[in-house]
């Protein structure tokens, strides 16, 4: 049995003493309707994948020729929500509702809307009201426990992730939060587990690889890290936190030059970054000079 998360866990504590805060607690794989490599409750057809105009127009036709049918508003209202248009989606879930009060999927879509608007007591009762009409819903657990999470209820937090584990041991997203929640108390070993345990079931997500990237280092071992951190900025070439987190890695191997390109990407990707004119500086980088990163 792993040791308990406790009450008092600051969840986005330091991960690295003396260096500059990475956030690993506030990153999330965000989006509605798809496979364990998004952010549940969502999990409508694979069609809600598509965000474009070409396919909301389709599933406007859909619901025109089946003005009654609750499905067709949910999943229209998915891909509304992965295409950030929260308050349309909203009016989706809202009639999914109406039509089909025990619509426990359209609950935990709501939820997950108004949990990305920062409204989380709205959402902890969507959450809620979808698991009290299924108290098997794994997406709904995640969904509420990733709420928990952002209001610092880790106890909470982790009893939801653990039972969405257990009722979808297949949910990259379940361990990857999960692993947040070790990450952000200390115990690294827990975390690491859980993000590889995630990257084995999540494709073609930058975060897990960060966050694992950033326990490593924490563990003191920056080769690792670093390895993790090449394959987020390969995944993402534009993501600032892994920038910024690689130039650490390679800074703590010694390696100069992989440490300044690092930091000069993060530079180009935002010129106010604190922490990577920091750290390229620390380095030794010069304005005007071409490193290799790689």
């Amino acid at each position: 049995m792993r040791e308990p998360v406790t009450k008092n866990v600051v969840l986005c504590a330091a991960l690295i003493a003396g260096a500059a805060l990475f956030g690993g607690c506030s990153m999330s794989i965000g989006n509605l309707g798809g496979s364990s490599s998004s952010t549940p409750p969502a999990d409508a057809d694979a069609a809600a994948q598509d965000t474009s105009p070409a396919n909301i127009a389709s599933l406007g036709e859909v619901i025109a020729r089946n003005p009654n049918d609750p499905q067709a508003y949910n999943m229209r209202g998915s891909v509304l929500g992965r295409a950030g248009r929260n308050q349309d989606a909203l009016t989706d879930f809202n009639r999914a509702i109406e039509l089909d009060g025990n619509y426990a999927q359209a609950y935990a879509n709501r939820g997950q809307v108004h949990r990305q608007m920062n409204r989380n007591e709205v959402a902890l009762a969507d959450y809620n009201k979808a698991l009290s009409i299924d108290q098997n819903y794994a997406a709904a657990y995640l969904g509420r426990g990733q709420v928990y999470r952002a209001q610092g209820r880790a106890l909470d937090a982790l009893n939801d992730f653990n039972r969405a584990i257990q009722m979808s041991p297949g949910n990259g997203q379940a361990y990857y939060n999960r692993g947040l929640l070790y990450q952000a108390q200390g115990q690294h070993k827990f975390a690491v587990d859980d993000f590889s345990t995630s990257l084995g079931l999540i494709q073609q997500q930058s975060e897990p690889y960060i966050a694992r990237g950033l326990s490593r280092l924490a563990l003191g071992d920056p080769k690792a890290a670093a390895d993790d951190l090449d394959n987020a900025v390969t995944v993402d070439p534009g993501n600032l936190t892994a920038w910024n987190s690689r130039g650490l890695a390679y800074e703590r191997l010694g390696d100069k030059e992989k440490a300044a390109g690092s930091y000069a990407k993060a530079i180009n990707i935002n010129k106010d970054s604190d922490t990577a004119k920091k750290g390229f500086a620390r380095v030794g980088g010069k304005p005007g000079t071409t490193y290799q990163p790689f």
